[in-house]
């Protein structure tokens, strides 16, 4: 019995599961500046907007209470033991499927960076990008 390519069923678009890396340093990092800001049940809110030079920004922002409906939420925890969470609104995860968030620490710059696999191209100064 062979099977024709006809009988092939491909997997269906909704039943891949969209989701982003939050590296571990970028994790801790979270986690102290939760700490530093000691406000009851805050998450940081990442995604993108409209805007910039190439189209899209990121948008990292501290997110106060409990998540929205169209939020998926990532429990997580730092080196340290504290829980942190990290919550994305869907339609940015759109664009942010298979990226990592990673904390960056340098001599000439601290700070989130995202890695990120859709960007066709960004702009000179960093801040935005196309996919």
């Amino acid at each position: 019995m062979s099977t024709s390519p006809a009988n092939i069923q491909e997997p269906k678009a909704e039943s891949k599961k969209l989701g982003i890396v939050i590296a571990q340093g970028a994790v801790d990092a979270i986690g102290v500046q939760i700490k530093k800001r000691n406000v009851p049940d805050t998450a940081l809110r990442v995604g993108i907007r409209g805007g910039g030079c190439s189209g899209f920004s990121y948008v990292i922002e501290f997110h106060d209470g409990a998540p929205q409906a169209r939020d998926v939420v990532y429990d997580l925890v730092a080196s340290d033991g504290s829980p942190v969470r990290v919550v994305v609104d869907k339609k940015s995860l759109l664009y942010l499927n298979g990226s990592t968030l990673e904390w960056e620490k340098t001599l000439m710059r601290q700070g989130f960076k995202f890695v990120n696999p859709n960007e066709t191209a960004s702009c000179g100064c960093g801040t935005s990008f196309t996919v």
